[in-house]
């Protein structure tokens, strides 16, 4: 697929698969591929190949993956809630959960 989507990177992957979640490395083959093998929502998307699961919880890739499947599949399902997005936290101790103060 050559076609540039508004808002991708040029991120290419060791094995020359343009990258569409840099977080989890999926490249957008792996995305075709999970098409290919009867994936027919976001949501199953999602499942299949960890895209939108990575540290940043979709807040890079999600709004691209989202376009990009129902620009491939407009017949596809829509869901009533799109993939989730998530804000990243930030790790909190043992130690800091204990004293209970303000993390």
């Amino acid at each position: 697929m050559n076609k540039r989507l508004a808002g991708q990177s040029e991120t290419v992957g060791p094995s020359g698969h343009l990258l569409v979640c840099r977080c989890e490395e999926v490249s957008m083959a792996q995305l075709e591929q999970a098409c290919r093998m009867g994936v027919d929502t976001v949501r199953q998307l999602k499942m299949a190949t960890r895209v939108t699961m990575g540290a940043c919880q979709g807040r890079v890739c999600r709004q691209l993956v989202e376009s990009w499947f129902y620009s491939q599949y407009p017949a596809a399902r829509r869901e009533a809630e799109l993939l989730s997005q998530r804000p990243p936290v930030r790790p909190v101790t043992f130690g800091q959960l204990a004293e209970g103060g303000s993390l």
